[in-house]
């Protein structure tokens, strides 16, 4: 096992190298100047802003910006931001667990939702339940989550006034009253993502164990005499886990995609809304390092979704 994660970890190397290349070649040649104020700004002397530029290595060449970025992170440096005037892996760390508990909850949220109603209408196809399990999920991932989040703000928030609508990381209260004023912030940033991916998972839950509960090894098991729940619990739903897996890993892109314009909508103080704001103040540095750490963790639950393969069927060789 460790021999495998660490040849994958390896061939994860290049992979993330190639997709630092290419985002910090586009961020490099996107138009904008992070200094651009400053060159127009009549109180700043023009020999200042040209230093700051130089500083900074804004006229190099981009290999060599490049380069030098590459040896700075080796080295723990995810350099400076020009709006924020602090250090990017500090702005990162800050926001970075906000956006992991939002991310983390609604997959929760989304597994427990998807694998009992897929799995249950599966061994009832076609039937009532089927049906309206099929009709909501179809509506599911038909709304987009700025839809549903407005949506959400405009019943719970404006019109029953059950839940704020922007989270706030300066709570007031103490002990467990700040715990329930934590959860009811999140709950609906939460759902508005934890739904969305419901909708789709719950299809696929329901297609994949459609597919297994068909095979031999099933009939056989409930020709042995094995109740239903036993032969679907330890005998289908398992192997049918398996492409289940792989969706919620390949989905982590759409899952951090959803998390920048929830977290726009309901102001969570996350690193998608870290990344709107840099990118509309050119603020470089910071856009290349969020983007590569979204890189990082679709690469890590990717790693992830390997090892939970051979958990699952034991018949997979992690040689």
């Amino acid at each position: 096992m460790r021999q495998y994660i660490l040849r994958r970890l390896l061939i994860a190397v290049p992979s993330l190298l190639g997709i630092s290349l290419v985002l910090f070649t586009v961020l490099a040649l996107a138009p904008g100047d992070p200094f651009a104020e400053l060159v127009t700004n009549p109180n700043v002397p023009p020999e200042v802003a040209a230093a700051l530029r130089t500083k900074f290595g804004l006229d190099d060449p981009v290999y060599v910006r490049y380069l030098r970025w590459l040896a700075a992170m080796a080295q723990g440096d995810w350099g400076f931001s020009f709006v924020s005037r602090m250090n990017v892996d500090t702005l990162i760390l800050q926001r970075l667990p906000t956006t992991l508990y939002v991310i983390g909850s609604a997959q929760i949220l989304a597994l427990l939702i998807a694998i009992p109603v897929g799995v249950f209408a599966a061994t009832r196809p076609y039937s009532i339940f089927d049906q309206i399990a099929n009709t909501l999920a179809f509506i599911g991932f038909s709304l987009p989550t700025f839809f549903t989040g407005l949506l959400f703000i405009l019943v719970f928030s404006i019109t029953l006034d059950w839940l704020p609508f922007v989270y706030t990381t300066d709570i007031k209260a103490t002990g467990f009253r700040w715990v329930i004023e934590q959860v009811r912030q999140a709950i609906m940033p939460v759902m508005v993502l934890g739904l969305f991916q419901a909708a789709s998972m719950t299809r696929f839950v329901r297609s994949a164990m459609l597919d297994v509960i068909r095979l031999d090894y099933v009939t056989t098991a409930r020709a042995k005499g094995l109740g239903q729940a036993r032969v679907i619990v330890k005998h289908a739903m398992r192997n049918a886990m398996i492409p289940v897996v792989t969706l919620v890993a390949l989905q982590m892109p759409a899952v951090f995609g959803g998390a920048i314009v929830t977290e726009q909508i309901f102001r969570i103080p996350g690193i998608g809304s870290l990344l709107i704001s840099s990118i509309l103040s050119n603020d470089t540095p910071v856009v290349m390092a969020v983007t590569f750490v979204f890189a990082c963790l679709v690469v890590l639950f990717n790693l992830i979704a390997d090892v939970l393969y051979g958990w699952l069927d034991p018949r997979i060789s992690f040689r």
